[in-house]
């Protein structure tokens, strides 16, 4: 197989198996199904399907023959084909879902063998050289008092410091064990030494800001350039606002500090070749996270806004190839 012209692309997406998508909020459903609307040549396959041999990054993929947004009936593959990621596709899309673990980072270093070849977005290697909860660090300046610690001793005097604090995974994703700790840190103890137990890196501590209850704003960056947002907003009872675990959407519009925020990182963003960007900005000024892993969120904005943000992420795609 030839490559395609960039009017009409093949496209390679690496992630999580169609059948457990949520269609009604999944990004790469979002962005299949705009890159169905364009003509563009669509496969699918699993990290796992990945395969180097004789100097070739190999995939077992399934040609994609329709997706649609109906629930039981939302997509159609043809019978598995071996790819040539190099040769016979124009584009590969890096999107299953963390853990960023070792199978995760071994995919970024196979993908990047093929750069020269094939654009894999996000770049393979920007997407291993910057986890949420470490590249945000370029930033600190607009984030809340943060620490990066397996000790309790430092967590205790964080805390201290601090008063409310809020403990979660390093390189976890959707919201899942993000824990409160109160001043008087009665638990603070026993879930350092849960963590410490279960995850072989250090964690991340933050001064718990107050303001999560006016929401957690999502905001989508597209080559560096802002192309939406949204304000989740957590449930009942609950600190997390990830749509991932019950929290809910409402339409937002950027303070001037979020704006100062993505000028001082776009330039970057783009530099690195991360297309496809959402941050966590708490209150409308304090900076938590920058995903760039397997960013969501583009169908909730595109609801409120009337936006196509799949769109502008194929748009800049399509002008990365034909460079």
């Amino acid at each position: 197989m030839k490559k395609a012209h960039p009017m009409s692309l093949r496209v390679a997406f690496q992630m999580d198996p169609l059948a457990t998508l949520n269609i009604k909020g999944d990004s790469s459903f979002a962005l299949m199904l705009e890159a169905q609307a364009r003509g563009i040549e669509l496969w699918h396959y699993d990290v796992k399907a990945l395969t180097w041999r004789d100097n070739r990054l190999l995939a077992l993929a399934h040609p994609v023959e329709m997706v649609q947004r109906v629930e039981g009936d939302h997509y159609r593959v043809g019978p598995a084909q071996t790819i040539d990621l190099g040769r016979d596709v124009d584009v590969v899309w890096m999107r299953q879902d963390p853990p960023f673990d070792l199978s995760y980072i071994t995919a970024t270093h196979l993908l990047e063998r093929i750069k020269a070849e094939t654009l894999v977005v996000n770049d393979p290697a920007s997407v291993r050289d910057a986890p949420e909860k470490l590249f945000v660090l370029d930033y600190a300046r607009f984030m809340p008092p943060t620490m990066i610690t397996r000790s309790f001793e430092e967590a205790k005097s964080f805390l201290h410091e601090h008063g409310s604090i809020v403990v979660k995974p390093l390189h976890g994703n959707g919201g899942k064990a993000i824990f409160k700790v109160e001043e008087q840190g009665g638990n603070l103890s026993a879930l350092m030494e849960m963590f410490n137990l279960m995850w072989v890196e250090p964690h991340m501590l933050q001064a718990f800001l107050p303001d999560v209850s006016k929401g957690d704003k999502r905001i989508v960056l597209v080559d560096g350039e802002v192309a939406g947002a949204i304000n989740r907003l957590p449930g009942v009872g609950e600190i997390r606002s990830n749509l991932a675990v019950g929290g809910s959407a409402e339409k937002a519009d950027l303070t001037e500090r979020e704006r100062e925020i993505c000028a001082a990182m776009g330039p970057e963003l783009k530099k690195r070749g991360l297309v496809f960007v959402g941050i966590d900005v708490i209150g409308g000024q304090w900076l938590t996270e920058i995903n760039v892993t397997s960013p969501t969120g583009i169908v909730a904005i595109s609801d409120f806004d009337g936006t196509n943000i799949a769109g502008m992420i194929w748009d800049a795609v399509e002008k990365r190839v034909a460079a």
